[in-house]
């Protein structure tokens, strides 16, 4: 009797694993985006492409996936695993800082009969995951199984910024993007991108920033994660921590730049030590203990506000302490003199005389390897009041007027007819605005580029006709 019992015991186990495991399946989707891909060297153009991604049912009736997978979209399709129909989808809000999406189904046929997933914690490096999604190699539903590698500060590759990430073993291929990996039956992350050229290193946006999002976007509206506008160096080097009096007690880093529009700008300076934030000390090299033992950039506890909260920061400013909170205000975007990847925009642009002109964004510099390393070092760079964006002659069209001109192209303009310029619309408006006979564009080492005005306007429709194109200008300046 006793053999029987085990026996029954075992088979009820059995069933209700198996029973567990299919209902968590109910709620993975597979997605199909038709994207509209801008054409940053032909900023009037774009091409269509189509592909695959993954994602997960998850409570109030929302898809969550990667904002990659549905990034540019023209026209999505959802299909829930066991089924062949596909329903249309609609993106119901993005952030492409954190790389995740939130999708949308009108017809509610979509949720029939499946129990939404729900979120765990933040996963222990050694835990055990299990991946799903619908990578290549096949079209049914795929589980991958792994453990935690690490937690830590990764650069996200979507959006080019770092936040934290759970670095995984478990196999991740093109497809998964936007699947989810989860733990004890719950949401732990969602796979994010992979290590190409490696074994099985793949990244997983953690269920802490996914949180994060779904909080931020309860108004409706997302406001991103937040910059403090600071540029801080190491204080590892015994000589500047002796040049600074700090002591073997005292760990931080160096404050050397305040940007001028950083809600801390004249509450920090240059040359003060930060501490602590939020009440966490900060080693030497930058990082916080976030967990016992483990450590990872101390903008971990930046990241764990929303816009508009405040975060305590202490500083050492000549050798005494002081506290003091910085309203969270801003994202990099109103940081850097170059902006972050654009997505689901076309390019701004304007055609003169069959010279184009284009903001530098890090689309356009990805998308050549012309005067890369000038560029680079742009994008590296902080506005600053007189300067918030790079304007640069993106190429010249061939013409009987722009003879000697053609090897022009990802040129950085500094001033229009001597004059200086803060933005790609004050850019617009001055050359606009030029009355003289020529228009004489300079860059920052003195070199030349001049366009006869007349002659330029006179021979503009010809050369859009010439290249086919049928603005002069981006939707953007057309409505203005």
């Amino acid at each position: 009797m006793r053999w029987i019992w085990i026996i029954l015991l075992s088979t009820l186990l059995l069933h209700a694993k198996v029973n567990h495991e299919d209902v968590t399946k109910q709620a993975i989707v597979k997605i199909y985006t038709t994207a509209k891909i801008p054409n940053y060297q032909a900023p009037w153009s774009s091409s269509m492409q189509s592909f695959t991604g993954s994602g997960a049912i998850i409570e109030g009736g929302y898809i969550l996936t990667n904002a990659h997978v549905v990034a540019d979209q023209a026209f999505i399709e959802v299909q829930r695993y066991g089924q062949r129909k596909r329903y249309i989808a609609k993106v119901f809000a993005v952030s492409h800082q954190a790389d995740l999406a939130l999708l949308k189904v009108e017809n509610e046929a979509f949720f029939k009969g499946v129990i939404p997933l729900t979120f765990g914690t933040l996963p222990e490096v050694e835990q055990r995951i299990v991946v799903y999604g619908y990578p290549m190699g096949g079209n049914t539903l795929s589980a991958t199984i792994g453990v935690v590698s690490r937690v830590e500060h990764h650069v996200y590759a979507h959006s080019g910024e770092s936040f934290l990430a759970v670095q995984v073993d478990a196999a991740v291929n093109p497809g998964n993007s936007g699947g989810p990996a989860l733990s004890h039956g719950k949401i732990v992350g969602v796979v994010m991108q992979v290590i190409t050229k490696s074994q099985n290193i793949g990244y997983l946006v953690p269920v802490s920033m996914v949180k994060h999002f779904i909080e931020d976007m309860k108004d409706g509206h997302y406001d991103g994660l937040a910059d403090i506008g600071l540029g801080t160096q190491k204080l590892e080097n015994p000589a500047m921590r002796r040049y600074y009096g700090l002591d073997d007690n005292i760990s931080g880093k160096l404050i050397n730049k305040v940007v001028h529009n950083s809600t801390l700008a004249g509450i920090l300076k240059e040359g003060d030590i930060l501490t602590a934030v939020d009440g966490h000390n900060i080693e030497d090299d930058g990082t916080v203990e976030f967990r016992q033992h483990e450590y990872t950039y101390f903008h971990y506890f930046i990241d764990a506000y929303q816009m508009g909260e405040s975060v305590g920061l202490d500083i050492i400013r000549d050798k005494k302490p002081m506290h003091v909170n910085g309203l969270l205000k801003h994202t990099a975007d109103d940081m850097y003199l170059v902006k972050t990847t654009r997505y689901d925009t076309m390019p701004s642009y304007f055609v003169y005389g069959g010279y184009i002109f284009s903001p530098l964004t890090r689309n356009l510099i990805m998308s050549t390897n012309r005067n890369r390393l000038t560029l680079s070092y742009l994008a590296s760079k902080w506005q600053e009041k007189e300067k918030s964006e790079v304007v640069v002659l993106l190429k010249v069209l061939a013409s009987d007027m722009s003879r000697g001109d053609n090897n022009f192209g990802m040129w950085p303009i500094d001033k229009v007819n001597g004059e200086s310029f803060q933005n790609f619309k004050e850019f617009y408006e001055k050359i606009n605005a030029v009355k003289d006979k020529f228009l004489v564009l300079e860059d920052k080492d003195g070199v030349k580029v001049i366009i006869d005005r007349e002659e330029a306007q006179k021979k503009q429709a010809g050369i859009l006709k010439k290249y086919n194109i049928e603005y002069d200008k981006s939707i953007d300046l057309r409505e203005k």
